[in-house]
């Protein structure tokens, strides 16, 4: 999952950072509402975390413009603000959860898992793909029963597939999910990640869509 972190206290992001990568997230973190606009403009996020008191104005004035432009992807406000109106107002003009500090980071992990869930339209934690099966909580995959040991990048991007059944993601995308919109990385290095699953998952498990990206293929039976 590729996290836009919008928050302007440091102790804070450092904090929600070091742990959702833990848990094996892709983030990026801004500090502003002009870098938020600049970043989501130029990524692709599966959810935003928002802080509301921020520098250069309210959060909820950069969600109502993120509506406006028609991206949908899910917002969970994190905020010291605890009126039941704070978060009534929230939610209605285009949050999908509302947290407030201070909070602990398994709950922040628990709500964003369950905000991806309902995301994409699924009743439990597990994702099926033909003999695939993905838990979305433990970051497991098993392949007709047999469990698939994964590095982190290698998750990343099958997580990031599976939740993008028929779209075409490009090269570009993908390796901001994977390293983060400001990170540097090598021309090679999301085509490694994309043969070493392949060899995992099957030759057709990512399937190439020529001068395009790439989008979820085939998973049926154990590589040889």
């Amino acid at each position: 999952m590729h996290i836009l972190l919008v928050e302007d206290d440091d102790v804070i992001a450092d904090a929600i950072v070091t742990y959702l990568i833990t848990e094996g997230m892709a983030m990026d973190h801004v500090s502003t509402i002009s870098a938020a606009e600049t970043f989501v403009q130029a990524s692709h996020f599966d959810m935003c975390i928002l802080d509301l008191n921020l520098p250069d104005g309210d959060g909820i004035n950069w969600l109502l413009w993120l509506r406006r432009q028609k991206y949908f992807l899910p917002v969970l406000i994190l905020t010291a603000r605890n009126g039941i109106d704070d978060k009534v107002a929230g939610l209605k003009k285009g949050a999908d959860d509302y947290l407030l500090k201070p909070f602990d980071l398994r709950e922040l992990l628990a709500r964003l898992i369950s905000l991806q869930r309902r995301a994409t339209n699924r009743l439990t934690n597990f994702i099926h793909h033909g003999q695939l099966q993905y838990d979305i909580e433990n970051r497991r995959a098993e392949l007709n029963g047999i469990q698939v040991s994964l590095s982190r990048c290698e998750d990343l991007l099958l997580v990031t597939l599976l939740n993008n059944p028929s779209r075409i993601i490009t090269e570009s995308q993908l390796k901001d999910v994977l390293y983060g919109v400001s990170d540097d990385v090598a021309s090679n290095a999301l085509n490694v990640h994309i043969y070493n699953l392949r060899k995992k998952l099957g030759t057709k498990a990512v399937e190439t869509v020529r001068g395009f990206g790439f989008r979820l293929g085939k998973i049926e039976t154990v590589p040889s």
